[in-house]
């Protein structure tokens, strides 16, 4: 007699396919942890981790338009001090030309030479104050306000006063040489410049480093908070690959198990000696 058989319930059948659907899901998720390369991916795997890491990955793209804010303000910057530093050269130039100006017995042509190249020096360090512009911001040119950078995810802001150095705010725009008084007022005058030029340079120094020194704190903020991402939902590959490899021979055994149940009714309707 052969036991377990019903014209009614194929016992065999729902439990081989009730294994199988458990295999296969089993399967499906494990394959798509191997080919996404994340033990992650929707709520259901792990409700709080998707949770958490979802808040991870919003920090990470917050922070880094941030970092992305610093970086533009250290160019701008940079900039500036690029433009600061050649000004400051143009006015220690212009110096030698004021010292040459005062010598004794000086004749006019001389004197013409010295003060046309004084002139065109002051007025180079005009265009430089007026060119020295990164992403439509100069913290130089005659009428430069200050620059707020984005420092923080939180709307705080790291301040870069500016450090105007054209030749009105250096003192030397109303200086010449066409005698040996202006001459002389002139040397005061490009002694002041000059140690202005030194300050302002200073200044915009302290606030290129304060935005460095922040900009890389953003830089390994990032960095841990991927480490962190990483750490809960990457997946271990080496271990869901030998996991998948064991849930396609449970499907494959799942599959012969629910073909031998499905033979079955066959075996019934041998009883009464159907074929």
């Amino acid at each position: 007699m052969v036991k377990g058989l019903s014209v009614h319930t194929n016992v065999g059948q729902l439990a081989a396919l009730s294994h199988l659907g458990v295999t296969n899901r089993v399967l499906q998720d494990t394959q798509l942890r191997v080919t996404s390369g994340l033990k992650i991916n929707n709520p259901q795997d792990d409700s709080s981790g998707f949770q958490i890491s979802t808040r991870i990955r919003g920090d990470i793209v917050g922070i880094t338009a941030v970092r992305t804010s610093l970086d533009l303000g250290v160019t701008t910057v940079n900039v500036a001090i690029e433009g600061g530093k050649s000004i400051k050269d143009l006015a220690i130039e212009m110096k030698g030309k004021v010292i040459q100006a005062n010598q004794a017995g000086l004749d006019t042509n001389s004197r013409t030479a010295l003060h046309n190249d004084f002139i065109a020096l002051r007025d180079q360090i005009n265009t430089i104050a007026l060119s020295a512009e990164f992403n439509e911001n100069n913290i130089i040119k005659s009428g430069a306000t200050t620059l707020a950078v984005l420092s923080t995810q939180d709307g705080s802001t790291i301040t870069v006063s500016a450090q105007i150095m054209d030749s009105t705010t250096l003192q030397i725009n109303a200086t010449n040489l066409t005698t040996s008084g202006s001459a002389a007022a002139a040397r005061t005058a490009i002694e002041t410049a000059i140690a202005l030029a030194g300050d302002k340079l200073a200044a915009l120094g302290a606030s290129q480093k304060s935005l460095t020194i922040q900009s890389d704190f953003t830089s390994k903020t990032i960095d841990s908070l991927k480490e962190a991402l990483g750490t809960l939902v990457d997946a271990d590959l080496a271990e869901e690959s030998a996991k998948l490899q064991a849930l396609q021979i449970q499907q494959a055994l799942g599959v012969q198990a629910l073909n031998i149940a499905n033979a079955g009714p066959q075996q019934l309707l041998g009883l009464f000696g159907i074929r």
